[in-house]
């Protein structure tokens, strides 16, 4: 066990919020640190077995577009029907020709570099969402085992 601990807390469900925990934590992980990601209310779509991430540009201001539409394109525009769609498949593409890695990627590797993932039982059974939905090596808990490791660590991240 490494004298170095790192918790985070994933909150979002959406796939550019997706990247952040698991780039740190398997970053963290190399430089061995001791991991724990706890999963929440939409950070749960990250655990899921079928990954449907979508980005949305309704709302992200800071949300790079191309061909310079955050310059021309009204931001109401991004509420256009199909436009998350759109967004996402661009976003994707983008990152795809930049070599970027996938979240599934990012995840198996979290995974293969031992990182405690723990999916909030609390919120699975307030979504009525069932432990078969999910991949295989996480761990169910509440706040309270969450607060055991993190009262303990050296960095606590609020993603």
């Amino acid at each position: 066990m490494s004298d170095k601990k790192l918790a985070i807390i994933a909150t979002k469900g959406t796939l550019d919020w997706a990247y952040p925990p698991f780039i740190l934590a398997s970053t963290a992980a190399a430089l061995d640190y001791e991991v724990q990601i706890f999963f929440t209310f939409y950070g749960l779509q990250l655990l899921k077995k079928k990954l449907s991430l979508q980005v949305s540009p309704l709302g992200n201001p800071g949300m790079p577009m191309p061909m310079g539409m955050d310059k021309w394109f009204p931001v109401l525009g991004t509420a256009i029907p199909g436009m998350q769609s759109i967004m996402t498949m661009m976003m994707k593409n983008k990152m795809k020709a930049k070599g970027v890695a996938t979240v599934a990627e990012l995840r198996d590797l979290c995974n293969e570099a031992e990182v405690q993932m723990i999916a909030c039982q609390m919120t699975v059974d307030l979504f009525d969402m069932q432990h078969n939905e999910f991949i295989d090596g996480i761990d169910y808990g509440g706040a309270a085992t969450f607060f055991e490791f993190a009262g303990e660590a050296d960095i606590t991240l609020y993603i």
